[in-house]
């Protein structure tokens, strides 16, 4: 669709897709009106996502494939795993879930990601990369192991198959006669020439019948003749090498077919209709590489799909535009100009991602010093050992990573860098509720398995200047450490022009009240000032959370009758637990109030809301200390004053 042709905010007609209410539905209608089904779909999508935001790009290209998935396979006894799952928009509208777009990534709405409590057609909760096959191939050994015939297939795109993990499932799968359905969709390469009419034709030929039963029975005829056995079998690989890259996944165990269009439903539907023929007859697991194009349908997401890969409320008609007013600058880019400004002073400086240029804003680092800049693909294990390796020979790995990611690192984190304490530089955005994408992406943990972590310190920034005195203060190090921020802009606070860091495990004192101490980790420091003024009581700004400052704490252990601990993290094991455990420690009692994130997945929502909803807002930190320490606040025994 050009946008420039339908000024209207409005969808055309959907009159079939009003029809779909599950994929029942869509296996009654006749094969020719899939296409028209598919531009009905692709305009209520583009439509729906520009009311709300959310992912489009990746969704505009997943269109005609979940079509072609729903109405060939008998879903949702036939399972469909979708990895990450930022592209099931589609699957969620044709899945009884239309009406529930309006609420994409609300509160108290419809997840942005398949989640199985939201519906029986999300058969595994996904967001984080590379499960699919993992999961698929468990669904299916399960069905096979119970005696069902149902069939799983895992759809994963080209990036996610940058993850060691999704070779780890492939290794396995490829000796286990299961039946699995691995959909690779590739939207990273455009559709060239070899994939139209004649590879067409040559996908289908592989998947057909005739092709499979000619293969199964030259096999047999020729095992009793070794030498040519394995001249067929050569043959057979290098013929479909030549037009395809079957090997490899061959190799695997799999029957490699494609690639083809995964937008022409006439080349989708019958390829896949005769791979479930030979799922059907145990012909082992089968491998579909399938091309796609993020964006497709909208020109103006075809020409930048990354700027629209996860864009807020927009104008279809018009497109994204620049805000009126410029926005604050976020933690993100206080970080990335921090990374340029350093590497500049420091040649050892060396910058690693997962795969998160744009998102961990390592765009100009990139530009300016392509040399010492590294995105190692979706592999978050080989990103830390493959910094520790850098560490080993005397450069300053600054690994980029959002703080849900480094989990799947964690074994690396201790083994290859913490125990052998090498001086790595852990940049953890989207620390804390992330808003939108809910509790797949939340940092909620990172404190917690941090700082149980011998020779790790966890630094917690209250604002953009300090994140960026922190992040020189970790560099400066020669241990590792991680720098934690929230994802978004914080109080505006403008950073140093400087690379000067702040004292090492050192906080401050940043307010002096009565009776009670509040200590805040992180950028819930300003929402406790702001609790303060009201309660009249101390705040410590304590800025690690390990190490912590104990000098800091003991003079606000013996000059307060009670403490109260605030952070935008997990409150098992956070840094209120650790404050708790140096008291004991220090041999000082006296009562502790722990306000973080509750024992609870925090679901999607606006962030402010989720944060007061948890009351970890001003409001609700001053409601949280006088319902505990009211008597404290009155005046009465036991009160203690700052000197």
């Amino acid at each position: 669709m050009d946008p420039k042709k339908n000024p209207s905010q409005q969808p055309e007609s959907t009159t079939l897709l009003e029809s779909i209410g599950l994929p029942a539905d869509l296996r009654r209608l006749p094969r020719a009106q899939l296409g028209p089904l598919a531009n009905e779909l692709r305009q209520f999508l583009l439509h729906s996502v520009a009311q709300t935001g959310g992912h489009l790009s990746s969704n505009l290209g997943t269109v005609e494939l979940t079509i072609a998935l729903h109405y060939v396979f008998n879903t949702p006894d036939d399972r469909l795993v979708w990895d990450v799952g930022h592209q099931t928009y589609p699957h969620k509208i044709l899945t009884g879930r239309r009406a529930g777009m309006a609420s994409l990534r609300q509160l108290g709405g419809i997840s942005g990601f398949p989640r199985r409590d939201e519906s029986e057609y999300d058969t595994f909760g996904t967001a984080h990369s590379s499960t699919s096959i993992s999961a698929a191939l468990g669904m299916a050994m399960a069905a096979k192991a119970k005696g069902e015939a149902r069939r799983s297939v895992a759809i994963i795109g080209d990036g996610a198959m940058t993850a060691g993990m999704a070779f780890e499932a492939l290794n396995n799968a490829g000796v286990s006669n299961a039946r699995l359905l691995v959909v690779l969709n590739d939207n990273d390469m455009s559709i060239s020439p070899p994939v139209g009419a004649l590879n067409r034709y040559l996908a289908q030929l592989m998947s057909g019948q005739f092709y499979a039963a000619a293969k199964h029975v030259g096999k047999q005829v020729l095992k009793g003749a070794p030498p040519l056995f394995e001249l067929a079998k050569r043959f057979e690989e290098h013929a479909k090498g030549m037009v395809v890259p079957a090997t490899l996944f061959e190799k695997f165990g799999f029957n490699y077919i494609g690639p083809i269009d995964g937008h022409d439903l006439d080349s989708l539907v019958p390829t896949l209709e005769n791979i479930r023929n030979l799922l059907d007859n145990d012909e082992g697991p089968q491998f579909l590489h399938v091309v796609t194009k993020k964006g497709q349908g909208y020109k103006l997401a075809e020409a930048d799909p990354v700027a629209y890969h996860g864009p807020g409320k927009f104008d279809p008609a018009v497109g994204l535009t620049k805000p009126a007013k410029p926005p604050k600058t976020t933690f993100t880019q206080v970080f990335g100009q921090w990374l340029c400004d350093m590497a500049a002073a420091d040649q050892r400086l060396v910058g690693i991602t997962p795969a998160m240029r744009e998102g961990s804003g390592m765009v100009e680092f990139e530009r300016r010093f392509p040399d010492r800049y590294f995105d190692v693909g979706i592999a978050e294990q080989h990103a830390v050992t493959f910094a520790g390796g850098l560490a080993c020979e005397g450069l300053k790995p600054v690994v980029a990573i959002y703080s849900t990611f480094l989990q799947r690192a964690y074994d690396q984190l201790i083994h290859d860098v913490a125990l052998q304490k090498l001086p790595v530089v852990f940049a953890l955005d989207r620390a804390g509720l992330v808003g939108a994408d809910g509790a797949t992406h939340a940092g909620a943990y990172d404190i917690a398995y941090l700082r149980c972590i011998p020779h790790v310190s966890v630094a917690c920034p209250a604002d953009e200047g300090e994140c960026r005195q922190l992040l020189s203060t970790a560099f400066a190090q020669d241990h590792p450490v991680a720098v934690r921020y929230p994802r978004g802009a914080g109080e505006g606070v403008v950073p140093p022009t400087a690379l000067e860091g702040l004292p090492f495990g050192k906080g401050e004192l940043r307010r002096k009240g009565r009776g009670v101490a509040i200590l805040a980790f992180g950028t819930l420091l300003y929402p406790s000032l702001a609790a303060a003024e009201r309660l009249g009581v101390s705040v410590a700004n304590m800025r690690w959370a390990k190490p912590l400052d104990i000098e800091l704490l003991r003079e606000m252990a013996a000059s307060h009758a009670a403490i109260v601990t605030v952070e935008e993290g997990c409150v098992m094991g956070g840094a209120g637990s650790a404050v708790m455990e140096a008291l004991q420690a220090e041999g000082l009692t006296l009562p502790v109030l722990s306000l973080g994130l509750p024992d609870v997945f925090i679901e999607h929502g606006d962030p402010a809301q989720l944060l007061s909803l948890q009351g970890l807002d001003a409001e609700g930190i001053e409601r949280s200390v006088r319902e505990r320490f009211g008597a404290l606040l009155d005046g009465a025994s036991g009160l203690k004053a700052v000197a």
